[in-house]
């Protein structure tokens, strides 16, 4: 089945209370965090768009009216407005002056879905099931970037014939990996690739039918718990190994490293 990416859901999980990187911001939830004067998920977005992908179902919940907010705004971040306010409970009418600025234009259809403040990610998945209306969707987690070609996991998935196919990835270790023989050290390698086995990176291609089969849309429900496992367990699961680059934005260390390599000039996710 040959599918549009255009026509494709991308579900993005925008919803956790993201304490282990509390030490940057407690003013915003983890997916608005900056590398390089735009919040993670737009570029998490701007990855997917790259290959023609254009329809974002956004999960919020922790602090969702602050992703809410920037995407209301989106349009009049770098140009006047002229709000006219008719003395009605009815919206004002804007007029934008301008052309967006330094905004780049977006081809993009956001839905911004209001998950539940406590609701735990397979719950959140189940609640946007009604903004899915194609047999296979997109999913990813809101606070990690990679250089996964997204177009061959899609490929690979409808190829293997699982209900879900969750990228491998392999992590960047915390820690500066020694070499040496005796007591000399012949090689130091600064927080090299892990080379165990591979973790799941999120970057997936889930058939709907994934998630009347194992999820529910309960607040306890957990994507990994309820459904990874599960499908795993009936041999509906695949993996896609990725061996590129890949990163999460889970503490203060990988927020200055994904920036320090966005301010390098050439940050390896960007493929836009």
């Amino acid at each position: 089945m040959d599918m549009n990416p255009a026509d494709i859901p991308v579900v993005i999980l925008c919803g956790g209370k993201g304490f282990r990187i509390r030490e940057v911001s407690d003013l915003r939830p983890k997916p608005m965090l900056e590398i390089g004067g735009q919040p993670i998920l737009w570029h998490i977005m701007m990855c997917y768009a790259h290959h023609g992908f254009r329809r974002f179902v956004l999960c919020l919940g922790y602090m969702g009216d602050v992703i809410r907010d920037y995407f209301l705004h989106l349009h009049s971040r770098h140009q006047d407005v002229t709000l006219e306010f008719n003395g009605h409970a009815s919206p004002p009418l804007i007029h934008y002056h301008g052309d967006g600025g330094h905004e780049p234009g977006l081809d993009w259809s956001v839905t911004l879905a209001e998950t539940g403040f406590e609701t735990l990610t397979g719950g959140r998945v189940a609640r946007v099931a009604p903004y899915l209306d194609q047999p296979i969707f997109m999913l990813t987690y809101g606070d990690g970037v990679s250089d996964v070609d997204i177009p061959d996991t899609l490929r690979c998935h409808q190829e293997w014939g699982s209900m879900v196919t969750v990228s491998g990835v392999r992590p960047q270790s915390r820690f500066g990996q020694l070499e040496f023989q005796g007591n000399r050290v012949t090689q130091f390698i600064e927080k090299p690739q892990v080379h165990g086995g591979f973790i799941s990176g999120g970057f997936m291609v889930v058939d709907r039918a994934f998630i009347d089969r194992y999820l529910t849309t309960g607040a306890d429900c957990v994507l990994e718990r309820d459904g990874l496992v599960r499908a795993a367990g009936d041999n509906e699961m695949a993996v896609y190994q990725h061996d590129g680059f890949w990163m999460p934005m889970d503490n203060s260390l990988e927020y200055n490293a994904l920036n320090a390599l966005w301010d390098g000039g050439s940050p390896p996710w960007k493929t836009w």
